[in-house]
């Protein structure tokens, strides 16, 4: 018999979401066992959320297991935002691209992380643990300092209330260290990062403002660390930033034409 805990709209929604958030880009399938460990659901609560995202194609079987089913697929080429972004940023990331040589990054800010809409691989490029759809934690990344540094004061107590996370060897875990850095960012509208997210890689970002001058994104280009000159690459990764905000209208709900 449920419980009336089980029965709590907002309760089934928050455990399923955290059923689906249970996979991660190198998992090809979970078993309940798996999916409980790692959410902290009891398996028997997993067993019925995972029988009713099978029967609404949110999950499909594999096996014993489950993987992500084709809705989400779904679902996802509708999200507007991150379509319409990619769309318009897509012919600037390929220039900037060419340009440089190098991989080219745009990402959203979500609450403490900043999540990849598109990467552009350069050739020669260092491996690096950004996907399409990742996240990162924003204070180890280039673009989330490039964001943060431009959005109101409360985002950021958010991230240092929430404790700043070691990701690499160089990732900044010192709130006064990072607000300084913020200060300098806002200054120049660049923001760097020195193996910060991974060992090697070296970035250099700069925020997406729309024609208001409201934050939506970050662009930036990466490289390896002492071959990645951020010096003549910093003013291109501004300029293409500056070209994309201004394709974007005031208060910007990115709607497709």
């Amino acid at each position: 018999m449920r419980t009336a805990e089980w029965n709590t709209s907002s309760s089934v929604l928050e455990r399923a979401a955290q059923v689906l958030g249970a996979f991660r880009s190198e998992d090809r399938s979970l078993g309940v066992s798996e999916i409980a460990r790692r959410t902290g659901l009891a398996k028997s609560t997993v067993a019925r959320l995972t029988s009713e995202l099978l029967r609404l194609q949110f999950l499909e079987r594999q096996g014993s297991s489950y993987r992500l089913g084709i809705t989400l697929f779904e679902l996802g080429q509708m999200v507007v935002t991150p379509k319409e972004l990619r769309r318009r940023a897509m012919g600037i990331m390929v220039d900037l691209r060419n340009a440089t040589g190098q991989t080219v990054h745009l990402a959203v800010l979500d609450g403490t992380e900043v999540v990849y809409i598109e990467i552009l691989r350069g050739r020669g490029a260092p491996p690096l643990p950004s996907r399409v759809g990742g996240r990162m934690p924003a204070h180890a990344t280039a673009v989330g300092k490039a964001m943060l540094a431009f959005s109101p004061p409360a985002v950021a107590d958010e991230i240092l209330a929430a404790g700043l996370q070691k990701v690499a060897p160089g990732t900044i875990t010192d709130e006064d260290a990072l607000q300084k850095e913020l200060v300098e960012v806002a200054a120049i509208g660049l923001a760097y990062e020195n193996n910060e997210s991974a060992p090697g890689s070296s970035c250099v970002a700069s925020p997406v403002l729309d024609s208001g001058g409201a934050l939506v994104a970050s662009l930036s280009v990466s490289g390896f660390v002492g071959l990645l000159d951020v010096d003549r690459v910093g003013p291109a990764v501004r300029t293409a930033a500056l070209a994309l905000g201004r394709q974007l209208p005031r208060n910007s709900a990115l709607i497709e034409d």
